[in-house]
């Protein structure tokens, strides 16, 4: 007999969940993301914010600017342009080319713990994404790019992504 209480996340859920596994691995003191590509199904991209490889990570004092911001001295948002940090979104993209993986096409969806910034929006409606789910909003986002160039923007509810969260420590 089949049970009537069996339950599984959302493909959409799932892959935020990945997301959220990766942001684990961000090295970044101010704001830690995670990000995942996927098409068909599959996870073929992951991402997470920090300094590139060979350099000081975030936290060692890589990047001057978060330090400054966590001593204060500049506000969340400002001096975007001194960040050594790579963002998530941008570090799946660019690992997609580093392994020679196609990226963009109509059914690819990039995973998000937050909306892309507008770089990074320009690197997903560059290889064609046209599907982003995220989390959270970003103060750099420009929505209006992202709808013309087609980019579906959808946000998940937290409390679902917080439940399945939860029911991993059951196991």
């Amino acid at each position: 007999m089949l049970s009537e209480s069996f339950e599984r996340p959302t493909w959409d859920e799932y892959f935020m969940l990945q997301a959220e596994l990766a942001k684990l691995r961000s090295n970044c003191l101010t704001r830690q993301v995670g990000a995942v590509i996927v098409r068909d199904h599959r996870q073929i991209s992951m991402g997470y914010n920090g300094t590139p490889p060979g350099i000081k990570n975030c936290y060692e004092g890589g990047c001057k600017r978060c330090q400054d911001r966590m001593e204060g001295k500049i506000k969340s948002g400002e001096s975007l342009d001194r960040c050594l940090c790579n963002h998530a979104e941008a570090n799946a993209i660019m690992h997609c080319a580093i392994l020679g993986i196609e990226a963009g096409n109509k059914d690819t969806v990039l995973y998000s713990t937050f909306v892309p910034c507008l770089e990074c929006s320009k690197m997903a409606i560059t290889i064609g994404i046209k599907r982003i789910i995220c989390l959270d909003s970003y103060p750099e986002t420009d929505y209006d790019l992202l709808n013309q160039a087609g980019a579906k923007v959808e946000k998940l509810e937290k409390t679902k992504i917080q439940y399945w969260s939860k029911s991993l420590q059951n196991i």
